[in-house]
């Protein structure tokens, strides 16, 4: 009978990428009790995986940035007598919990801060996908196939708003895509025009089109969806996690920049198309169920500019994305569509 931790505060695209390693431990450690330090934003998808029996929650961009709050989780470890440790996460902070969490077995990458925190170090591949990472990290041996699990969410058995809610006029047996715009990173968002175009299709299709997000991508989402009519809705922000992947289950795909919807889209094994401006599938970060593909224009000397990507492009045009035309993402989304 064990107990375990993983540390998990990254973003909400890190959390459900950390699921399919917790569904595997959960598998190995049969009976173990298993809990999930993660931050405020990614709580919904932890407490709703059906691996996990307990979310300890840190806002350490509120009010648990302080030293303070950060002895305080540490005493809160110490007190729960866990037995191992794992720490996707490779920040310094995580690592300070770890060193003086009292814990024996502690798992970390290679490349972490502080990693002389973890008594076991598992060399960090950059070359290889996130998921298959987190496998080497706890040790499970995985080939070119069976390492493609899915992350398992909790989801109820209807959506939590009927379809005829969210567009005017919808019948019972319409299809609608869903499009993700938005991300942390300007770089990283595919051109608002090209975007358009790429509704445009799906209209031609008789679909209709949810543009789905966060609320920081509240005004990208309406902006986009004055330049139509009912039939292409705004709802950034207007879903929790859980719902979003819900209602992504019901549609025909996703199309998405490469940011967290890429991965409730995978969350709802559904068609997912990522969008790579700034980064590259190479980081290890792309859709990976079966009926998912990527599209990328990597013939630039500038491009990747960075892991996660910036406010403003770093050369000033952008090329990764406007060289990414619409009749290209068009055809992808036809391909995917008769598939």
């Amino acid at each position: 009978m064990e107990k375990i931790l993983i540390i998990q505060t990254a973003f909400i695209g890190d959390a459900v990428l950390t699921l399919p390693m917790i569904q595997k431990l959960k598998e190995i450690f049969y009976g173990s009790e298993l809990h999930v330090l993660c931050i405020p934003d990614t709580q919904e998808i932890f407490a709703n995986s059906p691996s996990v029996d307990r979310t300890l929650v840190m806002d350490k961009k509120g009010k648990d940035r302080n030293f303070l709050s950060l002895l305080k989780f540490i005493s809160k470890i110490t007190s729960e007598k866990y037995t191992r440790i794992y720490s996707p996460h490779r920040s310094f902070r995580s690592s300070i919990l770890v060193r003086f969490s009292g814990v024996e077995h502690t798992y970390g990458f290679s490349n972490s801060s502080f990693k002389s925190a973890y008594r076991y170090l598992i060399r960090y591949e950059s070359k290889i996908h996130e998921v298959q990472r987190n496998f080497d990290l706890i040790g499970f041996l995985y080939n070119a196939e069976n390492w493609k699990i899915l992350p398992e969410i909790k989801l109820t058995q209807t959506l939590p708003i009927p379809l005829e809610k969210i567009f005017v006029n919808y019948n019972t047996g319409s299809k609608f895509s869903v499009i993700a715009p938005g991300s942390i990173w300007n770089t990283k968002k595919y051109p608002l025009e090209y975007f358009s175009e790429v509704i445009k299709y799906f209209l031609k299709k008789d679909f209709y089109v949810l543009l789905l997000g966060g609320k920081n991508d509240r005004s990208l989402c309406e902006q986009i969806a004055s330049g139509f009519d009912e039939k292409v809705v705004p709802a950034a922000g207007k879903f929790s996690l859980v719902e979003s992947i819900e209602i992504l289950r019901k549609s025909e795909m996703l199309v998405s920049n490469d940011s967290a919807p890429t991965h409730l889209g995978v969350c709802a094994d559904i068609p997912v198309l990522t969008l790579y401006c700034s980064t590259v599938p190479d980081f290890g970060f792309y859709p990976y169920n079966s009926k998912s593909r990527y599209l990328s224009y990597n013939d630039l000397p500038c491009k990747p500019c960075g892991i996660h990507g910036y406010k403003k492009c770093p050369v000033k045009t952008f090329a990764c994305g406007y060289n990414l035309k619409p009749a290209i993402v068009i055809s992808k989304i036809e391909e995917m569509l008769n598939d």
